[in-house]
Order: C-alpha cells, then sequence, then structure tokens
C-alpha cells in the first residue's frame, strides 16, 4: 500500500468543512475518541428542532423514522453486511448489550465467554451480574499472539454468549480470525457477538461464515463523526431471542389491540428496542454520513488514509527515541486507527499536553494518539513529537 494520501480527497476543501473543531492552532489527536464533527452535524441538530415545530408528534412518521431507514442501511453497508440487515438503534452500546443480555435468565446460570480487555461498561456489566448467577470465563488478552486459541479454547458446549471486540480499546489491536470465533460459537450453540466500535468506519472486518447468525454493536462517537447518542446493533433476521428488559418500541403492533399479559416482538431490529428516544442523533448521522459520500470517502478509503497517518505517527515516535515504549502493533493488518505509547504518569502527560494544545488521552498507563481525516501532516507531526517529549520528561521525573 502505498505511502502517499489518497490523491482523490481535496484536503483543504475537507478541513473547510469543519469550521467549527479546526480553530486555532490547536492539534485534535483523540480521532479514537472524540472526532471533530462536520459544520453539517451543526446543521442537522437545528433541522431536528425546525422538524419538531412543524411536525410536532407527526415528527416521527413524517421525518424520524424515514431517516432512521435511511442511517440503517449506510451504516450497516459501512459495516459490510447487507443493508436489509435487522438494525436497532440505542443511546450507547451498553443499552443494547444489556438488552441482549436479558435474553439469558439469570436463574438458568448462562454463561459468557469474553476477554478482559473488553470495555469497561460491558467488564463492568459482566462483572455486576457475575454476583446474581452468571458464569463469566474471563479469557486473559496479554499476550495477543495466543489471544484467539486461548479463547476458542474456552468457547465449549453449555456457553450462552460470546462477547468480544474486533479492535481492543486499550492498543488498537485488531483480533484475527473473527469468522472462525464466530463459527465455533454458532457450532456450540452460543451467540456470538462482536463489539466492532472501534472498528466502524475505518478497519474493514472479514465477518466469516458465520456472517448472518452475528450480533454487532458499535456506535457513531468514534471514527464516524456522528456524536453522542447514536450507537446500533445488528442482529440476525430470524433470531427468536426475547429480551426481559423490554419497552412499546420494540413491538407497536401491541398498540393497535386490546392490552394482555403476552408479551410480543416487533420484526427485525425492533425486537431489541427500548421506549421514545431523542432523536436529534439520527439527523446528525444523516447529514455526517452525507458528507462522507460526498467526500467520497467510503471505509476502504478511511482505512488508507488512517494507515499512513499511524505509520507517520510511528515513525515519529521511533524518531523521537521512545519506540520501545510503542504497545500498538507495528503490522498493519493488526493495527487499529490509533497509536499507544507506554508512560509512566499517563494522565499527567495527557494534561501537560492538553495545556500545550495538543489533544490527546489515556488508558492506564497508556498515551493514545489518534489521528483522523482532516489532519496535515504537519499537525500529526507537531502533535506527535509534543507526546514524545512530554513522555520523556514524565520518565525522568
Amino acid at each position: 500500500m502505498s505511502d502517499e494520501a489518497p490523491r482523490a480527497l481535496d484536503l483543504g476543501a475537507f478541513r473547510a468543512a469543519y469550521s467549527r473543531f479546526l480553530t486555532g492552532d490547536r492539534v485534535l489527536l483523540t480521532g479514537h475518541s472524540h472526532q471533530a464533527w462536520p459544520d453539517v452535524a451543526r446543521e442537522a441538530n437545528l433541522e431536528a428542532f425546525d422538524d419538531a415545530a412543524r411536525f410536532v408528534d407527526d415528527k416521527w412518521s413524517r421525518a424520524v423514522f424515514p431517516r432512521m431507514e435511511s442511517v440503517g442501511r449506510r451504516i450497516l453497508g459501512r459495516l459490510g453486511f447487507d443493508e436489509r440487515d435487522a438494525i436497532t438503534f440505542g443511546k450507547s452500546t451498553h443499552e443494547l448489550v444489556t438488552r441482549l443480555l436479558s435474553c439469558f435468565p439469570l436463574a438458568k446460570a448462562p454463561r459468557v465467554v469474553t476477554t478482559r480487555s473488553e470495555f469497561h461498561s460491558l467488564h463492568r456489566q459482566l462483572s455486576r451480574l457475575a454476583e446474581d448467577g452468571l458464569r463469566v470465563t474471563w479469557v486473559d488478552s496479554a499476550d495477543r499472539g495466543s489471544l484467539v486459541d486461548r479463547f476458542l479454547e474456552a468457547i465449549v458446549p453449555g456457553t450462552s454468549l460470546v462477547a468480544l471486540s474486533a479492535v481492543l480499546f486499550e492498543d488498537a489491536y485488531v483480533v484475527p480470525r473473527i469468522g472462525e470465533i464466530a463459527a465455533r460459537a454458532v457450532e456450540v450453540g452460543a451467540v456470538p457477538l462482536v463489539d466492532a466500535y472501534h472498528a466502524f468506519n475505518v478497519v474493514p472486518i472479514e465477518w466469516g461464515p458465520a456472517k448472518d447468525a452475528l450480533f454487532v454493536t458499535a456506535g457513531g462517537y468514534k471514527y464516524a463523526e456522528l456524536g453522542e447518542g447514536i450507537c446500533f446493533l445488528r442482529s440476525p433476521e430470524r433470531t427468536n431471542l426475547r429480551p426481559a428488559d423490554t419497552g412499546w418500541f420494540a413491538d407497536f403492533s401491541a398498540l393497535e389491540g386490546d392490552r394482555t399479559e403476552a408479551v410480543g416482538y416487533g420484526s427485525g431490529g425492533a425486537r431489541f428496542s427500548g421506549a421514545t428516544f431523542d432523536p436529534t442523533p439520527v439527523y446528525r448521522a444523516d447529514a455526517v454520513l452525507r458528507h462522507w459520500d460526498a467526500f467520497g470517502l467510503d471505509v476502504p478509503a478511511l482505512r488508507a488514509i488512517s494507515l499512513r497517518q499511524t505509520r507517520r505517527i510511528l515513525a515519529r515516535l521511533d524518531e523521537a527515541g521512545i519506540a520501545d515504549r510503542v504497545a500498538s502493533s507495528r503490522v498493519d493488518e493488526r493495527r487499529g486507527a490509533f497509536v499507544a505509547v507506554r508512560s509512566p504518569g499517563a494522565g499527567h502527560v495527557v494534561e501537560r499536553l492538553r495545556a500545550r494544545g495538543i489533544f490527546v488521552d489515556s488508558r492506564g498507563d497508556l498515551v493514545r494518539i489518534g489521528p483522523a481525516p482532516y489532519l496535515t501532516d504537519d499537525e500529526i507531526d507537531r502533535g506527535t513529537l509534543a507526546v514524545a517529549e512530554e513522555i520523556r520528561r514524565e520518565v525522568a521525573s
């Protein structure tokens, strides 16, 4: 793959679409967390208000639901699924995953297989449910090289749910053989769930032969630039799981007849829906997904930009003499969309950098450097060298 930036992208015109975020001399290297929003996102927020004023209660049928259908199709396409697949929206992946977990009654002591590197919300929720009877097999993930083999060994008959991330949030490690893991889960009768948050819109995933059986959750807060409150769950069309955590949006047809004690579920993604929600994020998602399309930035194009940028970050860190502190993989296929660097006092490093107008973040002892397609090479160089300088300062103190 060439180290040249894609010629098709007019970087000047692209940056001009982010006039509210790209201000002053600050460098936004938080692409793995809070990417800048294009100006169309602000316009979409206003449009949501205007539609509410114009249509009042009719906004749902006249404006919101049609947008949800369009957004869902384009999200599924960017995830690598058929655009007609079932999809459910939620304000967070936690909301959606908790609803999926509620399909497994704790009285039956269901068993979940997961890794020690899942994001805090899933780790916390599984740990709490384990107090009440959920059996959790935690697969240690410190040895990335043997992770998949050990994970596959843990998926045994009697497993109810298999949950893992496609890209680990700590160091951007792209987990290989996702398709093999999903197939093994289906083989033993378990539900396969993949957290694709750190992959969505930037790392294409090969889903494998069990693709149709997959539950996949992700959100737009990171690499998609959709903002908060727009997360989603792709689910198999023919699933018969019955969430105990269920709201009235899960079966609109029940409103048409007499109320009974029987609980039914709507078709497709409606099964995992909750209740009334703020539709504003749907407007932002619609506008920003159109923004990506307008600039010709599909997932392969965004991946090419990301890889070029993370290679550049690695090169600057090497030149700065802290190559031995890099925690992320140097193999393109195993590296997601950011670079993690080990540092004592990582939180202090982030604070000092913020005072210098360099925006990065940290998780534990890892400083995470996340580029984005609107950054110039000069901004990436200045930001990365500042990170290296502050890490050396922390090491020496």
